[in-house]
């Protein structure tokens, strides 16, 4: 009861122009037709509204000015009983309106409009398909309540062990330190019995190298002036020194030469020989 009071009504569709027609009872079940009805002579015309609370859906025929109710048709799924479709036409549906007491009667109602009817058809899909799925949410929850649930507690007397870096353990006590090697890169710390290696030397860098001041060469003292430089000269000349001719005449070779003339007769010349 609480439940009930605490659903309330909405408005699915709503449209300003809607015929109602008297129909024949259908004599068999081939369906009901449209072009056995008074299209042109409707028996009222009003506004039509679809609305729905909880999970039922309700058309309702209304006065335009005064919004007086005239029928109404309450539905509890579609397509069924309550809405039919007629067999030649789109725009024409059949319904079964109810009053208070209990009493129910089929009407024709038509839209003049081909798009009035599709969006009347479309609000009651719209509101049964989620119907249908608040329905699949409620049996599914109810299946998790009654199966059994998991306990992932901890049983009496268990524990479990974890290992987390840096902290004391029980044979070990306190955990090594990690070494930390030149440059900021740290090193594992050696095995039970070994030595640290010593990180290598980094080789200088051209920074350095470049800032380096080669010292001024260091000056000979006074004392070893021409001497020591003339010495210096001799020593090379020395080394590379060829045998040459024992005689020391640097015009002998002229003196061949012109040996080997034939004698002309002298001439007399202005030149002083030497």
């Amino acid at each position: 009861m609480a439940a009930a009071e605490l659903e309330y009504e909405s408005v699915l569709c709503v449209k300003p122009d809607v015929n109602v027609y008297r129909i024949p009872p259908r004599t068999s079940n081939r369906g009901y037709r449209a072009s056995d009805w008074k299209l042109d002579n409707p028996d009222w015309t009003g506004r039509l509204r679809v609305t729905s609370k909880g999970k039922t859906a309700y058309i309702k025929l209304e006065d335009k000015v005064s919004g007086e109710l005239f029928a109404q048709a309450p539905i509890d799924q579609y397509p069924g009983i309550a809405v039919e479709t007629v067999a030649d036409s789109s725009r024409y549906f059949v319904i079964r309106i109810q009053d208070g007491t209990g009493r129910s009667a089929f009407i024709g109602i038509g839209f003049t409009d081909r798009g009035d009817a599709f969006d009347f058809n479309v609000s009651l899909q719209d509101h049964f398909k989620w119907v249908k799925q608040e329905t699949e949410i409620s049996k599914e929850s109810q299946e998790a309540d009654t199966r059994p649930k998991l306990d992932l507690g901890f049983k009496e007397g268990q524990t479990i062990k974890l290992n987390i870096g840096n902290m004391t353990s029980k044979k070990g006590g306190a955990a090594k330190p990690r070494v930390s090697g030149s440059g900021g890169l740290s090193l594992l710390p050696p095995p039970p019995g070994g030595k640290i290696a010593v990180p290598p030397i980094p080789p200088p860098s051209s920074t350095a190298i470049a800032n380096h001041v080669t010292p001024p060469p260091v000056q000979k003292s006074s004392n070893a002036s021409s001497a020591d430089i003339l010495l210096d000269l001799d020593a090379p000349a020395a080394a590379s020194k060829a045998p040459v001719s024992s005689t020391t005449d640097l015009w002998g070779d002229f003196s061949t030469a012109s040996s080997a003339v034939p004698n002309q007769a002298p001439q007399q010349s202005n030149w002083v020989q030497f």
